[in-house]
């Protein structure tokens, strides 16, 4: 009589809902998901976090900017808003591409952009850097070296000066649709960085206007939400494989270096010892704002820093009388004679 075949060493899990086969083990939570759970999952979650962030008022229309890039995050969270809200007659959804100039990266991600609002049905605004009177970045990474010789302070990597001048281009898209919101695709893993980022740099104020902006809005400024602020970034790329989004792979070539890369791995690494930090380092800066506003309610709000004035030299709201933005385009202003 033959024996029988010995299990194989490598066995895939199934789901805890179904018995399929499961895509991800959930350390943080204990659940085990297969495509269709884990879509459900997200599903939920951002929802959830749309109720908490996005109030929307009976009788008033509601327009809302999704920043698209065409990667992962933000076509999730195109799909994810579209269809919660798409069939809402109060809502307009609104696609909003910046190209900042990276050739090679930006082209071709633009195209993943534009696929995903043409399957959705979905506007699609565009600018570039040059129409914001800014220089494209590849330019940008050629003056580096020129810059900090003009200027030793200056900031020495790309991701300092892409990252202010794409904020300005999406408040510009948004002021050209009337938006009522700026929705980004920020997922558990930015946000968990971007606080870990200010606690090392002793930087409440940046935590404290960290979105969703729903009770702490900024005069003159569309208020941001993020919808997928609870989701892990690896939920968000199997969420995205799942439902067959058209999204660009590729990571920015100019990112590797910068601050954010650092603290991305510390985070993955504080998660794989200590399931569930991530979550942590977010509900501690929702306790701080929460603090804050309890300060203000109090009466508190005059140690707070003044409110953002119009930029004197662009218009852009800004704490100081120049916003960074032209502060930049100073330090890039090389002499080429």
């Amino acid at each position: 009589m033959a024996e029988a075949a010995p299990e194989g060493p490598f066995q895939i899990p199934t789901c805890d809902s179904c018995n399929k086969p499961a895509v991800v083990e959930q350390a943080y939570s204990g659940r085990i998901l297969c495509g269709k759970h884990l879509a459900k999952s997200v599903r939920k979650k951002i929802g959830k976090e749309l109720r908490l962030q996005l109030p929307l008022k009976r009788g008033e229309h509601t327009t809302i900017l999704v920043a698209v890039s065409g990667g992962k995050d933000s076509a999730v969270l195109l799909h994810s808003l579209v269809d919660l809200l798409g069939e809402r007659r109060d809502v307009t959804i609104v696609a909003g591409t910046v190209d900042e100039g990276i050739e090679g990266y930006r082209p071709p991600s633009i195209v993943c952009a534009k696929d995903l609002c043409d399957q959705l049905k979905i506007q699609h605004e565009t600018v570039s850097y040059p129409e914001l009177s800014f220089i494209e970045m590849d330019e940008v990474v050629r003056r580096l070296p020129m810059a900090m010789e003009k200027d030793n302070n200056a900031p020495r990597m790309p991701c300092a000066y892409c990252g202010v001048f794409r904020r300005q281009g999406i408040n510009h898209l948004a002021e050209r649709i009337g938006a009522d919101y700026i929705a980004l695709g920020h997922n558990l893993d930015d946000m968990a960085q971007t606080v870990l980022m200010n606690v090392s740099n002793g930087d409440m104020e940046r935590t404290l206007r960290l979105a969703p902006h729903t009770t702490n809005r900024v005069d003159g400024l569309a208020p941001r939400i993020v919808p997928l602020r609870w989701v892990p970034e690896q939920e968000i790329h199997l969420y995205a494989t799942h439902k067959n989004l058209p999204i660009h792979h590729e990571e920015c070539p100019n990112a590797k270096g910068a601050l954010r890369w650092r603290h991305r791995e510390l985070v993955a690494t504080m998660e794989a010892d200590v399931p569930g930090t991530r979550h942590g380092l977010v509900r501690m800066a929702d306790q701080v704002k929460s603090l804050r506003d309890q300060v203000v309610e109090l009466g508190g709000g005059s140690t707070r820093p003044a409110p953002p004035q119009p930029c004197e030299r662009c218009g852009s709201m800004t704490s100081g009388l120049q916003c960074k933005a032209c502060d930049m385009r100073d330090l890039l202003s090389i002499d080429e004679e």
